[in-house]
């Protein structure tokens, strides 16, 4: 006999919501790593990314201050990354398990 995994509608959204906390993480990510690699600021694919990612970093932008530009952006890009990882993870957690 094989077994038929049924997921209810509650571990469904668990799974949106876990889904959407790792596409918020993802363009954060993205937006890291094309700073760090000195990706062209002119290009409208670097400006769709950046008007995505600084409202998804929330308070994070300017929290530490540090001095150089590229380790800022790694440190305060990466906490909110790190942040909708977290948040959404313990949403799920709390709400639909």
């Amino acid at each position: 006999m094989t077994r038929t995994r049924t997921y209810s509608g509650r571990a469904s959204a668990a799974r949106i919501v876990t889904g959407i906390g790792a596409v918020f993480a993802l363009v954060e990510v993205i937006y890291i790593l094309m700073i760090l690699l000195g990706a062209n600021a002119g290009n409208a694919f670097v400006r769709f990314i950046r008007s995505i990612a600084e409202p998804l970093a929330l308070f994070f932008p300017g929290l530490f201050p540090i001095d150089n530009a590229q380790l800022a952006v790694l440190v305060n890009y990466g906490l909110a990354a790190i942040f909708w990882l977290v948040v959404t993870g313990l949403i799920a957690r709390l709400f639909f398990h």
